[in-house]
């Protein structure tokens, strides 16, 4: 048997990272197993539907690492409407479904509770098809139905507990249940590997499963992801989307290995490990069943360990989005004419050390390519308190005598002014580097004035003077 899995997301808005994190797990079981990863867009929720978001997840599946022509499809859940209602009709030709026509109010009225569900009214009486009319699966009364799960063994559900549940509206469009499970039975899926929060539908798709005449698929339920107050991660209220995290500068390397490790770790005491580790060492039957937390903090340590790791050149390839504005990025704050390839490359190895998400180099750099430094207004407060006119006075004309300029002879020139006026370097730094760059934080003064240039920072240097006056 040949292994089949799917990935099955709805083209309704941005790429979740829980379901990233579904993608890479059906993507290395596929592997791992010699068999066949599939991409099925469930696009039938017309009203909330755009062809954007379905190249969204094209895109997002390729940046992690799942590209366009590796894998079967995309398919369209909306090409098997055809089927769908086949399958319908099947179902209550051999009895196993039966017409209903109550309303939500009258089931309420019966029963005198919103919560219980539905009562089984219609589930005898004959009625035929008709407008309005919703098709109803007819559950067993007795027995149990087991669900076989790789991570989370035999869970067992009574079936009378089971409701008689809606596998086809009253407009005749079969529901999510039936389409899903008549979708994996056509693309002769055989394992489903999903998110735990459809666990409470599999016992329902199961019974489909059986009633239809096909052996199920083995089911895997992975733990749901988690904020910081193990709520479910929600894009109302969580940062979810993963286009945001690669817009922002995350590596998709540091994504793809912080996403499997959510419930689930490679052997040893480690977690930074190489992709090819994770394709070899990940095991289904080894993911724990209870919530994985998503830690932002945790992800943005791993990319600035990521970010370390690169080669000098490959860092400078991966900034360029961010230092021209292409793509979704949004432009930096200098022309690019103004843009300084040899400079950048001069600090590149010092940003690199410094930022945690690629984004973070434009506020780094930005003093060496725009024509006057843009000032931090809360920085330039903290810096230029009293004495700082005179320290400038001081630097700018022991900066302007110097006969080499470059990081050492800066540094101890500077060191000596400050010595003068009983400074250490670090207090002595302050006014210079915001009058220079802007801001109190960023890169290592003295290199930054190198590249910068005697003209330019003793221009800046002044200016601060001036502004001091």
């Amino acid at each position: 048997m040949t292994v089949r899995v799917r990935f099955a997301p709805s083209p309704t808005g941005m790429f979740h990272v829980g379901g990233a994190r579904s993608a890479l797990q059906n993507w290395i079981y596929a592997k791992q197993q010699g068999g066949v990863f599939v991409l099925r867009i469930e696009d039938t929720d017309a009203a909330r539907n755009k062809p954007e978001w379905t190249e969204g997840i094209l895109s997002a599946l390729d940046w992690i690492g799942i590209e366009r022509g590796s894998y079967e499809g995309p398919y369209f859940q909306s090409s098997y409407a055809g089927e769908h209602r086949a399958a319908a009709q099947r179902l209550y030709d051999a009895g196993r479904a039966y017409y209903c026509d109550c309303t939500r109010e009258a089931v309420q009225a019966r029963t005198g509770s919103q919560y219980q569900g539905y009562d089984g009214f219609h589930r005898d009486k004959g009625l035929g098809p008709g407008e309005g009319r919703a098709l109803r699966f007819r559950t067993p009364d007795e027995g149990e139905t087991v669900v076989v799960d790789l991570i989370r063994g035999e869970p067992t559900f009574e079936n009378k507990l089971i409701e008689d549940f809606v596998i086809a509206r009253g407009d005749g469009s079969p529901v999510f249940l039936l389409a899903n499970v008549v979708d994996d039975m056509t693309m002769g899926i055989t394992h489903v590997i999903r998110a735990e929060e459809h666990l409470p539908n599999t016992p329902k798709q199961q019974l489909l499963w059986d009633a239809l005449g096909v052996k199920p698929p083995i089911w895997a339920h992975v733990p749901v992801v988690v904020n910081e107050k193990r709520q479910k991660l929600s894009k109302r209220r969580d940062k979810v989307a993963l286009e945001a995290y690669r817009d922002e500068g995350y590596l998709a390397a540091a994504m793809r290995n912080y996403l499997m490790l959510l419930g689930w770790a490679p052997s040893g005491d480690r977690e930074i490990v190489p992709w090819s580790v994770i394709e070899e060492e990940f095991r289904l039957a080894e993911v724990n069943p209870s919530p994985a937390f998503f830690d932002e903090k945790k992800l943005r340590a791993f990319n600035g360990e990521y970010i370390r790791a690169l080669p000098v050149e490959e860092f400078i390839a991966a900034c360029q989005p961010w230092l021209t504005g292409t793509g979704t990025i949004a432009p930096p704050p200098w022309q690019p004419e103004e843009f300084d390839a040899a400079a950048f490359a001069a600090v590149a190895p010092l940003a690199q050390t410094r930022i945690a998400v690629l984004s973070e180099i434009v506020p780094n750099v930005d003093f060496l390519f725009v024509a006057d430094p843009l000032i931090d207004e809360a920085a330039w407060a903290k810096a230029m308190k009293e004495g700082a006119a005179e320290l400038l006075d001081a630097a700018i004309a022991a900066f302007d005598a110097l006969d080499s300029w470059d990081a050492e002879s800066l540094k101890s020139t500077l060191e000596a002014v400050g010595a003068e006026r009983g400074l250490k370097l670090g207090k002595a730094q302050a006014p210079v580097r915001v009058a220079v760059t802007g801001r109190t934080v960023g890169l290592p003064l003295f290199e930054s004035l190198e590249v910068l240039g005697r003209e330019r920072a003793l221009t800046r240097l002044r200016a601060a003077r001036v502004r001091l006056v």
